[in-house]
């Protein structure tokens, strides 16, 4: 069974303190920023990562680059909670899915359809904890 984390962009950004300020001045740059941290997360870990963001196209956009993570924007009209939840819907009999939000009925939702829940700042210790891992991993390596 695989694991994915689902990570509600927008949600994570405005708890971040650091992604707040810099989305403040610069959405696309905390965007970016919390981007590469998950890529970063899912190289280290496995674990496969989905980042929602509210969009304002006319229809749902998905983005991904080679070996990187899956990046969704919804359509406008539509939130990035209901693709999460269509998401998990879909997908939480087959796989173990996280969800990382601070909204605490997303977290209902998904927990109802069958997934797992995090709040932002448990995504930031398990972040945390997988570059240690990495670093320490690295370190092995350079003794051998």
């Amino acid at each position: 069974m695989a694991k994915f984390l689902i990570v509600d962009a927008h949600s994570v950004l405005f708890a971040w303190p650091e992604l707040r300020s810099l989305h403040a001045r610069r959405n696309a740059l905390a965007r970016e920023a919390l981007v590469r941290l998950l890529t970063g997360y899912q190289d280290t870990t496995g674990t496969r990562v989905v980042a929602v963001f509210d969009g304002q196209g006319a229809k749902p956009q998905e983005v991904t680059e080679p070996g990187g993570i899956q990046v969704f924007y919804s359509a406008s009209g539509q939130t990035a909670d209901s693709v999460i939840e269509r998401l998990v819907a879909v997908y939480a009999s087959r796989h173990e899915i996280t969800v990382a939000t601070a909204d605490r009925l997303e977290r209902q939702t998904a927990t109802s359809l069958g997934g797992e829940t995090i709040s932002p700042e448990l995504l930031r210790l398990l972040l945390e904890e997988a570059e240690l891992d990495l670093r320490r991993e690295l370190q092995r390596h350079r003794k051998k």
